[in-house]
């Protein structure tokens, strides 16, 4: 049984990134869905598909060796728009490098798309 989606996910992608594998194979949902072509926009993972087994279907990732670190952040913290460059130097290594990944109201997006749109929400995972 899985308790947390975006863990388990970050988590087969950091492994089989370490192990030089081409792909990883992880349980579908909508927010991994989400997640995912955030990932594959800014340049952390290719391309993907989804797989129906009859019991609700799996991404087949094409990894392409760019992730050094992921994780998702628990607790779920709550942020507001001004805030964010706090969370940034917690989890990030230096300005300009990685993302963090926000629920906000308008949608899952990226800090610096939050910061631009001055919106606010809680803090999902962070990868560079």
């Amino acid at each position: 049984m899985r308790h947390d989606l975006i863990s388990d996910m970050l988590s087969a992608i950091k492994t089989s990134e370490r192990f030089g594998k081409k792909s990883v194979a992880i349980k579908a949902s909508r927010m991994e869905k989400d997640l995912l072509l955030i990932l594959q926009k800014n340049g952390y993972v290719g391309s993907f598909e989804l797989i129906e087994d009859g019991k609700g279907g799996k991404f087949e990732i094409q990894l392409i060796g760019k992730v050094n670190d992921c994780g998702s952040v628990r607790p779920r913290f709550a942020v507001k728009a001004g805030e964010l460059e706090k969370w940034e130097h917690r989890f990030l290594p230096a300005a300009g490098v990685g993302l963090i990944i926000i629920s906000t109201p308008k949608g899952i997006m990226v800090h610096t798309e939050a910061r631009q749109q001055n919106i606010g929400g809680k803090l999902l995972a962070y990868v560079y």
